[in-house]
């Protein structure tokens, strides 16, 4: 009990199964859980050995906080008898409390509760309710001697209470009603409505002796002098017809009209009656019978004809994809033409069936059938959508967004490490333990036909002996063949055509060749820091103070903080990590204000190094002077674009080509063909014959313990072999990316984006580009844009007349000097 509040108290929890506890009520209780003998000790230690009484939701070993009831009775313990692995105690409940927060403590909960009061009606003397009091005590007298209780023992009880709540709570502890029941009972504050439950279910009980009388007089009367045992089962066999209880024949029946209901195809429904009448043959408690009978449990759950209603409000959709995400508005625009595509065709069938109904002379096809044998249709009801792109972009996130605005429902399954085919097209029902597979039961969750259906990591699956389930997807994932798609477990045909299914991989590469084709990707690209920043101002940060349990004037991170935690303690594309870092910013000055240091805090650059510790991220950076042999690339991986410099020194030796730093089979093939260029063209670029006889060549990519590959450093190979070996300085401001070919042509890349973002958060802004990529930078924000100096190339002496200093002798060649920008700033 505290000082501030004598109704509020602090107690050990003794956790009840299928019981409740009711005040003025005492009862024995046998505990032999360790958490509850911790507890009854606990309780004991204390003066008015005072333990909180509360029933488990679920009747089960595990206790846990969010499994109890938050109503209870605050019981005092009386008796207590030890014996060998547990107590029997006498427990004596005092008052109605309710739980305001669970605690763990040393092996056992505690809570803190609140004793909560009657509410007595507002006239105490009212007729009405004099009434209905009058009613209870007699209705519960006469319950009493049904029972067979002795007179005066009931008398003594009856007359012992005269608060008309606390009569109502001990009728209800004697009552054989349902742990639920008792709940709503010990729930009920009301005195009156109280009265007025414990009244029905105390007529209930008297009805219940009387059928019971009824039917052993009955059943008397029909036997005679037949055997004891025959008795009992025909007594029994009675009691369970008069309450209404299933038996074997009725379990079927409720089973069978609940599938009669289903809009069945008929090839399903000839599989649902075959299996009903294997069931009606087949003797209750036999393994087959449970089988069976999970079977058509699992038939009768499926959505066959249910479906959400669908919105399709352009307006309202876009509206949703703004407020749940920012940026990606390639990969809006795209689901915007999408659901715009679904919206005129579905405007579009509606009108068809509205002029086609007048003519019709049959009745309408159902929805189930109305496109079977229509394959055009089938095959462009619309595509299957496939988000790529890195972690933390909002991949699964924008599916939700789509089923709140089509207002499907939503689910999703994961299959990243699933190996097995019957993942996907679940165990014939022959196996033990045989179950549907993940599609059939997320059908089963979603409780529709047409959910948003997401599979999330699909280019994780796996390959086993037990088969492929990549393979398995290509009729899920097929819209001229998912109106039948028949899971093993099934053995029916289950439609899938009404399913919008949305796919997201990492690496579109790991997908299949026949699965990614059945599937129409949509790119998701990095963030740039500027969306970083607004993404953390409208998402991440009021998340994150509510988890801190900060409010927004408590914690002011600026602008440059938040821009400090991207670049020097994050590394990725999305902004997982970033959300991370501010929590644990959080939660730091959470202390400070919790411990009373400060009352707010305003979080500056300066101050981060205090918060998040030491920066965990050390990007590159530009080089500060010009190099001979040492040239900047550009280069891309899935958590976002860098620079990397490739460095290059000519030496005494035997002519060889010398290359480390993790380099794939590409990059060496790239630099073997830089090499190429430079040695067969030296005249042209200045380089002496000297520079090849009796020298080895070194080329070297910092960073040696990271694996490098791809065709987009071919450009800055050559810059740098071409530097190193006319010793000519290579420019330290700008970098550049580009496959080179052996007659000097430079060829398109992709990444460029990522590439472009990483060199300028590096501190670059001139920038060498193959010219057909020019394009692409349009995917970039107008800040970024503007802060660009592009030089678009189509050959190698383009190239080297902007990146080298002193061009060599003859470089541009046949073409003239690319000294002018291609894009400055703006597009073109």
């Amino acid at each position: 009990m505290t000082e501030q509040n004598p109704k509020r108290h602090r107690l050990p929890v003794l956790p009840l199964r299928d019981m409740v506890l009711f005040p003025g009520v005492t009862a024995p209780i046998g505990a032999g859980r360790p958490g509850t003998l911790r507890a009854i000790e606990a309780a004991l230690k204390g003066e008015d050995r005072l333990i909180f009484a509360v029933t488990q939701r679920e009747s089960n070993d595990a206790v846990q906080a969010e499994g109890l009831y938050t109503t209870g009775t605050i019981a005092r313990i009386g008796q207590l008898q030890r014996g060998l692995g547990g107590m029997q105690l006498l427990l004596h409940g005092e008052h109605r409390a309710t739980v305001l927060h669970y605690a763990q403590a040393e092996g056992f909960i505690e809570a803190i509760v609140h004793e909560a009061d009657d509410q007595p009606p507002a006239d105490p003397n009212d007729p009405a309710f004099l009434a209905l009091y009058k009613e209870v005590r007699e209705r519960a007298t006469e319950l009493g001697q049904k029972s067979g209780l002795p007179e005066d023992v009931i008398q003594q009880v009856v007359e012992s209470v005269t608060d008309p709540g606390r009569f109502a709570d001990l009728v209800a502890g004697y009552l054989e009603i349902s742990s639920k029941e008792r709940m709503l009972l010990l729930e009920t504050l009301g005195v009156e409505e109280r009265l007025r439950r414990v009244l029905v279910h105390v007529q209930r009980q008297i009805q219940l002796v009387d059928a019971q009388e009824e039917i052993k007089s009955k059943v008397q009367e029909e036997l005679g002098e037949r055997q004891r045992e025959m008795f009992l089962r025909e007594q029994l066999k009675a009691i369970r017809k008069e309450l209404g209880d299933e038996d074997e024949s009725g379990e079927a029946d409720e089973l069978s009209e609940r599938l009669g209901k289903l809009d069945l195809p008929p090839e399903a429904r000839k599989e649902v009656d075959r299996e009903l009448k294997r069931l009606e043959r087949t003797s209750r408690d036999s393994m087959e019978a449970q089988v069976i009978r999970t079977f058509l449990e699992t038939v009768s759950e499926l959505p066959w004809n249910r479906r959400s209603e669908e919105h399709l409000d352009l307006k309202q959709a876009a509206a949703i994809l703004e407020e749940d995400h920012f940026g990606l508005s390639d990969v809006k625009d795209r689901v915007l033409e999408f659901l715009a595509v679904r919206q005129l065709r579905h405007d579009k069938e509606k009108a068809a069936e509205a002029k086609a109904e007048p003519a019709e002379a049959g009745p309408a096809p159902t929805p189930e059938t109305e496109h079977l044998g229509n394959d055009d249709d089938r095959q462009n009801r619309g595509s299957i959508l496939l988000f790529a792109g890195p972690p933390g972009v909002g991949k699964t996130s924008i599916a939700k967004s789509i089923a709140r605005a089509m207002g499907r429902e939503y689910v999703r399954i994961s299959l990243g490490g699933a190996r097995d085919e019957a993942d996907i097209r679940g165990h014939r029902r022959t196996y033990v333990g045989a179950m549907p597979g993940r599609i059939i039961q997320g059908m089963k969750r979603a409780g529709t036909k047409n959910p948003v259906f997401l599979l999330d990591e699909v280019d994780k699956l796996g390959i086993s002996f037990q088969g492929d389930p990549a393979s398995a997807l290509l009729e899920v994932l097929d819209p001229a063949q998912n109106d039948s798609f028949t899971d093993h477990y099934l053995g029916m045909p289950f439609d899938l055509s009404e399913v919008l299914f949305i796919a997201t991989a990492n690496f579109i590469q790991n997908i299949p060749g026949p699965l990614l084709d059945r599937m129409e990707v949509v790119q998701f690209s990095g963030y740039t820091e500027h969306e970083k920043l607004h993404i953390a101002r409208r998402y991440l940060i009021p998340r994150q103070l509510k988890d801190a349990g900060l409010t927004p004037e408590q914690l002011d991170l600026t602008d440059e903080a938040i821009a400090t935690l991207t670049s020097g303690y994050t590394r990725e594309a999305g902004v997982r990590q970033l959300e991370r870092e501010l929590g644990k910013v959080a939660r730091k000055v959470a202390r400070q204000i919790a411990s009373g240091e400060a009352t707010q805090m305003r979080v500056d650059a300066a101050d981060i190094g205090k918060f998040a510790g030491r920066p965990t991220v050390h990007p590159e950076r530009a080089a500060r002077e010009d190099a001979v042999g040492i040239a900047t690339g550009m280069y891309y991986t899935p958590v976002g674009g860098d620079i990397m410099f490739v460095e290059v020194s000519v030496m005494r030796g035997k002519g060889d080509l010398v290359l480390t730093g993790q380099l794939g089979d590409v990059m060496k093939e790239s630099a073997r063909a830089a090499l190429t260029y430079a040695k067969s063209n030296s005249d042209r670029l200045g380089i002496p014959e000297r520079m090849f006889a009796g020298k080895d060549v070194h080329i070297h990519v910092p960073a040696g313990a990271i694996p490098k590959d791809g065709p987009s450093a071919g450009v800055t190979m050559a810059t740098a072999l071409v530097s190193a070996l006319s010793s000519t300085p290579s420019r330290h401001d700008l970098a550049m990316t580009g496959e080179v070919t052996l007659s000097g042509r430079v060829l398109p890349i992709g990444g460029v984006k990522e590439k472009v973002l990483g060199a300028v958060r590096a501190g670059i802004t001139t920038i060498v580009l193959p010219k057909e990529n020019v394009p692409d930078l349009e995917d970039l924000n107008q800040e970024v844009r503007d802060r660009l100096t592009v030089h678009a190339v189509e050959e190698l002496s383009e190239v080297f007349a902007v990146a080298l200093r002193a061009a060599p002798s003859g470089a541009a060649g046949a073409s003239p000097p690319a000294t002018e920008p291609e894009y400055a700033g703006s597009t073109r």
